[in-house]
């Protein structure tokens, strides 16, 4: 493999630049003294942003885009072969590294690189994890999936200390990293176009506890299944956090606001309490939160620090995301396209104050709508009306015979009536023409759904 000299900067050109993960690495390098050049497919915030930072970005994806001068290519889980830079790439002989063979690497440059891992709530916890250290002023660097409005930015170019970053199980990224703080918030089935199955999955993330070093921590959810199988015999410190007192981190006296975010007591080692308010909504956040406060005492950051930044913090873009009001209609935009965060979502909706709760929903994936369809329609009966869109197929090009119609037709044999219309105006037209004040609108799933929202919010 590649070894990047971080003291020798050179020209390193990213094929798909314009991603939320890969922006943030190019911006990174960029401060660190690398010229930068990169594709994208279109132009977007992110990569303007990039542009007046100082890279250069090329749209479209063409072989010419590959010059000789460039050291070392970089390229997502997305790119395939047949890609016309990377066909280039190899042509030239030019040197490559996946995301997350780069996003490895530079882990080894901070004392102390933590590592978000989970099948839901990575953004979130991340997010989270990088308010407290910014309120604790530790100069953190920070790789988020997710805008965090703090910073209005996905990344942050801080000093060497910490280094905070997601870690994605999809294609198994996250087992070319060098974390020396590891956490697991969940494991569950998911990315089942990679996976054979959740045994497969599980074998994952126990690699991915076995990247720790003997000085390093594992901070990990108590509940998880046989959660043993996962923490036996690894050299590094072990934490847990979880519903009750058999996990080191557990909270005691939940209660919710009016807005249904959780006021509760975290109880941890030897004694210790903390009152804690949170600023997002829903059962599942009190968990990201004990994660995050598990790291933050593993740290010695003070305690008023981790309460006044999970106070003020009101979440990352896309997670249960206030977009606006428009004739009394609360819309709210969220990232969820798994059943289990589905559920998570309406769930904290309900706390929410609202008349009736329409979702409008496009589902990810032919692979994952099939394989979780009656988890879909069942998850998805939680909202009084549910809308569908078309599914979103990202990387995907069989359609395996799914189709939102096959979703609206499992959703109705459960009683809940559901709507599908194959595009956006559609959608919008019957939303404008049913939603009343009152009604409390959520645009859910990890496409482009979101433009629904913002079109009739006129943003």
């Amino acid at each position: 493999m590649y070894q990047i000299n971080f003291e020798q900067p050179i020209h390193i050109h990213f094929i798909g630049i314009g991603g939320i993960s890969m922006s943030g690495l190019a911006e990174i390098l960029l401060s660190a003294g690398f010229s930068i050049s990169g594709s994208d497919s279109k132009r977007s915030d992110l990569t303007e942003i990039l542009e007046q930072k100082g890279a250069i970005v090329k749209y479209g994806q063409r072989a010419e885009n590959i010059t000789d001068d460039i050291d070392l290519v970089v390229y997502t889980s997305a790119i395939h072969p047949d890609n016309p830079e990377f066909m280039a790439m190899q042509e030239k002989n030019i040197p490559s590294l996946s995301r997350a063979q780069l996003l490895g690497q530079m882990m080894k440059n901070y004392k102390n690189s933590i590592a978000i891992s989970g099948t839901h709530g990575k953004t979130t916890t991340t997010s989270m994890i990088s308010e407290i250290l910014l309120q604790a002023k530790t100069n953190p660097t920070l790789s988020i999936g997710g805008i965090l409005k703090t910073i209005n930015s996905n990344y942050l170019v801080g000093g060497t200390n910490y280094f905070v970053t997601e870690a994605c199980e999809y294609t198994n990224s996250f087992l070319s990293f060098y974390p020396t703080i590891g956490i697991i918030l969940n494991i569950e089935e998911d990315h089942l176009d990679f996976f054979k199955d959740l045994a497969d999955i599980r074998h994952s993330f126990r690699k991915f506890s076995e990247l720790l070093p003997a000085d390093g921590t594992l901070i990990i959810h108590g509940d998880i299944e046989s959660v043993n199988e996962i923490t036996d015999g690894l050299s590094c410190h072990v934490v847990t956090f979880g519903h009750n007192e058999n996990s080191l981190y557990y909270p005691t006296d939940i209660s919710y606001n009016a807005f249904g975010c959780a006021e509760f007591i975290c109880h941890g080692p030897n004694g210790y309490t903390l009152p804690i308010t949170l600023g997002v909504p829903g059962e599942h956040n009190i968990y990201n939160a004990l994660s995050a406060i598990a790291l933050a005492k593993v740290l010695d950051i003070a305690d008023s620090d981790i309460q006044t930044a999970l106070t003020s913090f009101k979440g990352p873009g896309r997670r249960f995301e206030h977009k606006g009001d428009i004739g009394g209609v609360t819309v709210i935009d969220d990232y969820a396209h798994h059943p289990t965060e589905i559920t998570a979502t309406l769930s904290a909706a309900k706390n929410y104050p609202h008349k009736t709760t329409w979702c409008v929903f496009q589902p990810h994936t032919y692979t994952r709508t099939k394989s979780f369809l009656k988890e879909f329609a069942q998850a998805l009966t939680l909202a009084d009306k549910v809308v569908l869109a078309d599914i979103y197929a990202a990387r995907e090009t069989d359609t395996l015979g799914i189709s939102s119609e096959t979703l609206q037709k499992e959703i109705e044999s459960l009683g809940k009536e559901c709507f599908y219309f194959p595009t956006f105006d559609e959608i919008e037209n019957f939303l404008l023409e049913n939603c009343t004040c009152g009604d409390l609108l959520i645009t859910m799933g990890a496409g482009d759904v979101h433009k629904i929202g913002e079109n009739l919010l006129g943003i």
